[in-house]
């Protein structure tokens, strides 16, 4: 495929990270040359300086012939035009990061597809949306469903409690009599590693499972974890994420939101009926202990500071919290969960960026889901009558060493796949796959 990405920040960086390793032709467009250099240096990417609302720009980047076109600069307005001017001039298809939620809220309204603007992208929904999904189950890190949870994906912190330590993972296979779930990834030392039979499980190690429906409990007893309920959540910063958040999370839990800035308390009092709004600093002890922390479940940081969100979240988390989760800016601190003690770090840019992924995924991808800080996509696919891995066994199918298959749906029921089973047509297979594998993979199921 042909690719053109406007704007070479983190989202339009990573975004060309993922799909540079399967071969597409990228071209990224941006006004800072020190931004497009460092693209150029990291990836296989052809680069042009200069505005991405420009005729002359786009005609140089051969927009006529791009079978897609994304625009996730810092400017809504230059997204929302660069798309408009590119389809007009011959792209297949549009993308557009935007900030007022409003576009998204009213898109049928708005009629931005005959504008030509096919797509619509907002890091702060999204961004609510993934905080809603960790609370599910807060004991784990990461929680990730399959076709309403006949499979799932799960993260657990491995804590010095854990029967699993410097165990191999055969060694530990008496944890997991029925066969319930299967390691997938090791996340150590801020490297992505895929577990085999002989691979030892370390003290902090952020280890990856796929469950049936029966299993969850079980990971939750090899990691010597106890499963959480969420009733009340902590939200700071009355941000665009944390209104989102707590307009989505009103709906089920008691939400309590503390913001710094009296105006925007009172704006967020006026939209958020079902909150209470409180104007204050969530890092402040005393007010914590005011609002009853220590009978508060969840606590979500989410300011315009990542610094000030880790460091509340710790300040919560040390206050008993069961789950702590902060938004941070900088893509790097993504990695630093496995250490701190924050239970997950979220990117809102990297969410965005990974949510675009999809739309270009081929064959017949049912979801894919992508695990924070580790360098791996979560895929699921349906098996055809003429894929590849259709009427052979797992063992006979030659999935790559960076790929594994964490189970399968079959007939409504989650199965996790041993070597010797075997594929049949309109099965639902879950695969973990580092990124410059996914096109080998998916080439077993086209």
């Amino acid at each position: 495929m042909r690719i053109i990405i406007a704007g070479a920040g983190d989202v339009g960086f990573h975004l060309a990270k993922l799909l540079s390793f399967e071969g597409h032709a990228i071209t990224i467009i941006d006004k800072d040359p020190d931004k497009l250099k460092y693209a150029s240096n990291h990836l296989d990417v052809q680069t042009m300086q200069g505005n991405s609302t420009s005729y002359s720009i786009l005609n140089g980047a051969n927009v006529a012939k791009a079978d897609l076109l994304i625009s996730v600069t810092s400017s809504e307005e230059t997204n929302l035009t660069t798309c408009i001017l590119g389809k007009k001039l011959g792209a297949k298809k549009t993308v557009a990061r935007v900030s007022n939620t409003e576009y998204l809220m009213q898109q049928e309204d708005l009629q931005l597809t005959e504008l030509g603007v096919d797509e619509l992208i907002s890091p702060q929904l999204l961004a609510a949306a993934e905080i809603k999904r960790l609370l599910k189950e807060p004991a784990f890190t990461d929680y990730h469903e399959f076709d309403k949870g006949k499979l799932s994906l799960v993260g657990v912190r491995i804590d010095s409690s854990s029967p699993l330590i410097n165990k191999t993972i055969q060694e530990t296979a008496y944890l997991n009599p029925d066969s319930n779930f299967i390691p997938v990834a090791i996340l150590r030392n801020n490297q992505t590693l895929i577990p085999r039979s002989d691979t030892f499980f370390r003290v902090h190690d952020h280890a990856y499972f796929i469950s049936d429906s029966r299993g969850i409990d079980d990971v939750l007893k090899a990691a010597n974890k106890q499963r959480a309920v969420i009733k009340s959540v902590m939200i700071f910063g009355g941000t665009p994420v944390g209104y989102h958040a707590a307009r989505l999370l009103s709906k089920k839990y008691r939400v309590k939101l503390f913001e710094m800035n009296k105006e925007r308390c009172h704006q967020l009092t006026e939209n958020l009926p079902n909150t209470l709004i409180i104007n204050a600093d969530g890092r402040d002890l005393d007010v914590l202990d005011d609002e009853n922390i220590s009978e508060t479940d969840a606590f979500i940081a989410v300011t315009n500071n990542s610094e000030t969100n880790i460091i509340s979240s710790l300040v919560a988390k040390n206050n008993g919290i069961k789950k702590s989760i902060a938004l941070v800016e900088n893509i790097d601190y993504i990695h630093l969960s496995q250490n701190i003690g924050v239970d997950t770090l979220i990117n809102k840019k990297l969410i965005a960026a990974n949510s675009i992924f999809k739309y270009l995924r081929k064959g017949d991808v049912l979801s894919l889901a992508s695990i924070h800080g580790a360098d791996v996509e979560v895929l699921e696919f349906e098996v055809k009558k003429k894929s590849a891995v259709c009427n052979k066994a797992l063992k006979d199918c030659k999935f790559p060493k960076s790929a594994i298959v964490g189970g399968v749906i079959r007939h409504d029921k989650g199965i996790i796949a041993t070597a010797d089973f075997v594929f049949e047509p309109y099965d639902h297979v879950v695969v973990l796959s580092m990124p410059a594998c996914i096109h080998k993979v998916e080439g077993l199921f086209k």
